[in-house]
């Protein structure tokens, strides 16, 4: 802890640190500054290598392990409405061999298109079922990331198979069978809400 190493921080300097322990690491500059902190003690701590700079607006402890995953923390905590979806969701849970090239989330539809820089990000536009249905949250470098679950990432992609490629959704499909990540009745439920049940119904009816 560098609060009990480093003893020439200001009490505002440990108090600080404290804030960024208690919430796990990671603020967002708005979080700190409704705790409190000044932007002149973030961006004193930064330049003196206790904080590093995640993206535009948050930061995090510098001890802390190196991200694991960067692109999708830094998403994460940009565009708090996102879910990883499609071939980013694949890869989060080892479906694909495909090598994301962008960040792609789902966002609903009728919202703002956000800003965020790095890394590049695709956006899908969602119904609001479709949207809010098979969310996950997992702790991503300390991080909570909104992924959706294998079965409701595999009725995405056939959903948008055009734009991914139908290979991808049917390899996806396979290994996940294979690897037992869901129940088939647990496909067909999501696809319903896809509307896709009957696209992915007779590669369903094979494989199994």
């Amino acid at each position: 802890m560098y609060i009990l190493s480093t003893m020439s921080l200001s009490a505002s300097e440990q108090k600080t640190l404290l804030a960024f322990e208690d919430a796990g690491g990671v603020l967002r500059t708005s979080e700190a500054l409704q705790l409190g902190i000044h932007p002149r003690t973030l961006y004193g701590l930064r330049d003196r290598g206790l904080l590093e700079r995640v993206s535009r607006g948050v930061h995090r402890l510098a001890d802390l392990a190196p991200l694991g995953d960067p692109d999708l923390v830094r998403v994460a905590v940009r565009v708090p409405k996102a879910v990883i979806c499609l071939i980013s969701a694949l890869h989060f849970h080892g479906l694909t061999a495909e090598i994301p090239h962008e960040v792609q989330i789902a966002l609903p539809r009728g919202t703002k298109e956000p800003r965020v820089g790095q890394p590049p990000i695709r956006v899908f536009r969602f119904s609001d079922s479709a949207y809010r249905e098979g969310v996950e949250t997992h702790s991503v470098d300390g991080v909570e990331v909104r992924i959706y679950g294998p079965a409701k990432t595999i009725a995405d992609c056939f959903k948008f198979r055009n734009k991914i490629g139908l290979d991808v959704a049917l390899a996806a499909l396979r290994t996940g069978l294979e690897e037992q990540r869901f129940r088939p009745a647990e496909l067909m439920k999501v696809a319903r809400i896809c509307r896709v049940q009957e696209i992915i119904r007779p590669y369903l009816e094979i494989l199994v």
